[in-house]
């Protein structure tokens, strides 16, 4: 019996020898792990901090958007007010009249008038004005020494030779 109590003593000293290098292992691992939630933690706390400031900027950046938008709306109901403004006074405002001597009615264009001169009308050259009254073009040019042919005016007044 002492040798079987002796046999009992050894496998007990062996059991618990086991199970202290059991447990020191399961706290290695607890250890490690427990590093690892405090990692996941700061983890999880840096992305909450990353989270508020993108939806902090991108609430900023929305406002800003939202107040340039409101300046151009502003800007461009004054550009059109000014515009109907302009537009008014276009309309209200009446038309020139032609100077004329004497404040008579100005010549009738692309005619002969009385007095044997012709009113230059748009498109007009002289030499369209030469075949129209069916004279020479070096006739109406002596006749109108002054004038330019190549800066005719509508409304200017040429005299047409007396041959016809």
């Amino acid at each position: 019996m002492p040798l079987a109590g002796v046999g009992l003593g050894v496998i007990a000293l062996l059991l618990g020898i086991f199970t202290m290098v059991k447990a020191n292992r399961v706290e290695k691992v607890l250890a490690t792990q427990g590093d690892e939630i405090a990692k996941i933690a700061t983890i999880e706390s840096e992305m909450r901090t990353a989270t508020a400031k993108t939806e902090t900027d991108m609430r900023n950046l929305r406002d800003g958007i939202q107040n340039a938008l409101n300046q151009v709306g502003t800007e461009m109901g004054a550009i059109r007010a000014q515009v109907t403004k302009m537009e008014e006074q276009a309309k209200a405002r009446p038309a020139p009249a032609a100077a004329t001597k004497g404040g008579a009615a100005p010549a009738p264009t692309g005619v002969r008038n009385a007095d044997g001169t012709y009113t230059i009308a748009s498109g007009d050259t002289l030499a369209k004005v030469a075949t129209k009254f069916g004279i020479r073009l070096d006739s109406l040019l002596a006749e109108n020494p002054g004038i330019d042919p190549r800066s005719l005016r509508v409304g200017q007044k040429v005299r047409l030779p007396s041959g016809r």
